[in-house]
């Protein structure tokens, strides 16, 4: 059965945020400001941590996710943010781009959509893209457009990332060890400074990576099947719907969806499925909702395949999760 997420620890003076939890939907609350959804796409019990450090103008964050994650949303109207990927089972998938822990991701004033592989963590700096605009002009910067108002895997100058780099693992290990560091403003200040120094020497050297015309294809397939997942209304479409609406094969899409998601189409329309099971479930609260009615709704026929399904990706029976839906109402 999963457990609940943990308190999260605050501390007001640090402005230091700490939190962790066994459920995809509930970590996915507890990142604060950002408007993001998660869909869990690999199967197995779910953990999550979610740790940020508020500066004057810069929020430093590092998360870290057991199973593959689809993440899509906003960081937040007008926000800048850079992530370094840090560890993970495989590649990160940004706007139809692999990433791995070489390359930076950036999301400046853009919608955030990468998939994220199992046992990954990620750190990064978020600030207001109208803070960098104004630095850029202070400092006769020119900022590279073409990474701009899209998610974008970028490559960028070694040095000034390794920089950055490092601060990330003083920040962490600092958090780790001796928090109450950074409770002295002058400290935090002289924090937000270094990292945004190193961040102002980083982008004028950015160029986005080039995924080439056939993988912006495949994203593009990808894309229109997975808005013909998410779009049909009370009604599941089949696979076979989804195919012969996007105009490819079974095997074209296949091949697409693993060069995209690093996953089967079948695998992934089940995942969220099962994931808006879920979520359902646990919005049923004291109603007269039963697990059988929210499964046939969602396109799962066969029931007693549908549980076990279930239970192999979120490690609990669909019945445990109304339970606990019901006794929290």
């Amino acid at each position: 059965m999963a457990l609940s997420a943990t308190l999260p620890i605050q501390d007001s003076a640090a402005n230091l945020f700490q939190a962790s939890s066994s459920d995809v939907d509930e970590h996915c609350a507890g990142l604060g400001r950002w408007r993001l959804s998660y869909d869990q796409i690999s199967a197995g019990a779910f953990q999550g941590s979610f740790t940020q450090l508020s500066l004057p103008r810069v929020e430093v964050f590092r998360e870290i996710t057991s199973q593959q994650v689809r993440q899509y949303g906003q960081l937040g109207a007008g926000s800048f943010g850079i992530g370094l990927p840090w560890h993970g089972d495989g590649e990160i998938n940004c706007n139809g781009a692999s990433a791995t822990g070489a390359n930076v991701i950036a999301c400046i004033d853009a919608e955030v959509d990468m998939c994220t592989p199992k046992a990954f963590e990620l750190r990064g700096v978020v600030t207001s893209a109208a803070l960098i605009e104004e630095l850029a002009s202070r400092l006769d910067i020119e900022l590279p457009r073409a990474v701009w108002h899209q998610m974008r895997v970028i490559e960028m100058a070694e040095a000034p990332v390794a920089r950055l780099r490092a601060h990330l693992a003083a920040i962490q290990e600092t958090i780790t060890t001796a928090p109450e560091r950074f409770g002295n403003p002058a400290a935090r200040q002289a924090l937000e400074d270094a990292l945004l120094v190193e961040i102002m020497d980083m982008l004028p050297t950015a160029r986005p990576s080039d995924p080439g015309r056939s993988a912006t294809a495949r994203k593009r397939t990808v894309d229109r099947a997975r808005e013909l997942m998410y779009g049909s209304g009370d009604r599941a479409l089949s696979l076979l719907e989804v195919c012969k609406a996007v105009g490819a094969s079974p095997r074209k899409l296949g091949y697409c969806f693993q060069e995209v998601l690093g996953t089967s189409p079948m695998h992934y329309w089940r995942a969220m499925r099962l994931n808006r099971v879920r979520r359902d479930l646990k919005r049923a609260g004291a109603g007269e909702t039963s697990v059988y009615d929210v499964a046939v709704q969602h396109g799962f026929w066969h029931f007693s395949q549908f549980s076990l399904d279930y239970k192999r990706h979120f490690s609990e029976l669909p019945s445990e999760t109304l339970r606990r839906a019901r006794l929290a109402a």
